[in-house]
C-alpha cells in the first residue's frame, strides 16, 4: 500500500517561511502526480502545488505562485516531496495534506486543483500550518 507521511508544519509570523516534507512509499515505480492540498476551517480543499514525479513538471495554484516551491528527491524506496513556503500570509493558514494520484493526467488535466478522495487516491494525515 502507498503511504504518505508529512512533516514540517508549525506556527510562523506573516512573512516567514516553512518547509513541508512528504515521504511516499509502497509504490514500486514511484510515478505519481503528487503534491500538497490544504483545507482551512469552513473552506473547501484546495490544490496548492503538485509535481509529476517522472519528469519533474510542476503545477501551482495562482494564490501561491512566486511564494511556494515544490521539489522532489528520489531515494531507493521512497519519494520525498518538499514544499518550501516563503512570504507566508495569514490566509495560508490551513491543514496541509500530501496527496498523490498514479496518473499523469491528474496533473496535466488540472484535476489536482480540486482534489478528491477515492479509489487510487492517496492521502497523508496532514500537518497544520498557522500564520499569524
Amino acid at each position: 500500500d502507498v503511504q504518505l507521511v508529512e512533516s514540517g508544519g508549525g506556527s510562523v509570523q506573516a512573512g516567514g517561511s516553512l518547509r513541508l516534507s512528504c515521504a511516499a512509499s509502497g509504490y514500486a515505480d514511484k510515478r505519481f502526480c503528487i503534491g500538497w492540498v490544504r483545507q482551512a476551517p469552513g473552506k473547501e480543499r484546495e490544490g496548492v502545488a503538485y509535481i509529476y514525479s517522472e519528469d519533474g513538471t510542476t503545477f501551482y495554484a495562482d494564490s501561491v505562485k512566486g511564494r511556494f516551491t515544490i521539489t522532489q528527491e528520489n531515494a531507493k524506496d521512497t519519494l520525498f516531496v518538499y514544499l518550501q513556503m516563503n512570504s507566508l500570509k495569514p490566509e495560508d493558514t490551513a491543514m496541509y495534506y500530501c496527496a498523490a494520484d498514479p496518473t499523469r493526467s491528474y496533473c496535466t488535466g488540472g484535476y489536482w486543483r480540486q482534489p478528491v478522495m477515492g479509489p487510487n487516491k492517496y492521502w497523508g494525515q496532514g500537518t497544520q500550518v498557522t500564520v499569524s
